[in-house]
């Protein structure tokens, strides 16, 4: 039980991967070819400028990979912690109630994300320890997320004006007030849950493994915390 205590299972995002890797290979590669024109006479070539802007992208793409934690998920008995450039969220172990991959049926289509879905118990336990960066970052980086679930639900029917640009007003079920990016946050987690039963995504991207894999694995974390770490150690 004091190992389970202690215990931490983390997962690395797929966007941070090989980021150091790629970052070396532009980098070796712009100075051979910088280093073969200054030897050589004559001017540069077409495939020795293309090689040349493939080396400058792989760097660019290397360093941005570099700036993402190592870890994207950690969890522990007692909490789900996500890890983010710009900052992070928390979700306790009894605040978190069930995760699964969000969809919407609409007529005859029905679309699936590419993410998780997890219900919170407590929405206003979770806002509390939000900060305003991390907030408006989420809110940019899964618009793209929610506009799909929007889409499918408006073809059949009016789309409400509310869900395309998030209020900065929010008054929760247990009396709660929160303005600002706070605000527009919870107000697109109550946008999303209509759609989908889903508080919170997690974007496919900033998970090693497949969503449904990684949705069981926290669904046996939340059944019995201490067994699920066990198993992963």
């Amino acid at each position: 039980m004091a190992k389970c205590k202690t215990a931490v299972v983390k997962y690395r995002a797929q966007g941070a991967r090989h980021g150091a890797e790629t970052l070396i290979v532009g980098a070796i590669g712009l100075i051979v070819i910088m280093l073969v024109n200054l030897l050589r006479p004559g001017t540069i070539t077409i495939v020795e400028i293309f090689l040349l802007s493939a080396c400058l992208g792989a760097i660019m793409i290397g360093f941005f990979k570099t700036q993402e934690p190592y870890y994207s998920l950690l969890l522990t008995a007692k909490q789900l912690t996500y890890q983010h450039k710009y900052g992070g969220w928390q979700l306790s172990h009894n605040n978190f109630k069930h995760s699964g991959v969000p969809k919407i049926v609409a007529g005859f289509e029905v679309i699936e994300l590419n993410a998780i879905g997890i219900k919170v118990n407590d929405m206003d336990e979770f806002l509390a320890a939000l900060a305003p960066r991390i907030a408006g970052k989420l809110l940019i980086e899964q618009r793209n997320l929610f506009m799909q679930l929007v889409k499918v639900h408006c073809k059949s029917g009016d789309c409400p004006s509310e869900w395309l640009v998030e209020d900065n007003h929010y008054h929760s079920q247990q009396g709660g007030s929160y303005s600002g990016l706070i605000a527009m946050f919870a107000n697109r987690c109550k946008h999303l849950k209509l759609l989908t039963g889903y508080d919170l995504l997690l974007p496919a991207s900033v998970l090693d493994k497949n969503i449904w894999g990684m949705s069981s694995d926290l669904n046996n974390w939340k059944r019995n915390p201490c067994e699920f770490i066990t198993s992963q150690q």
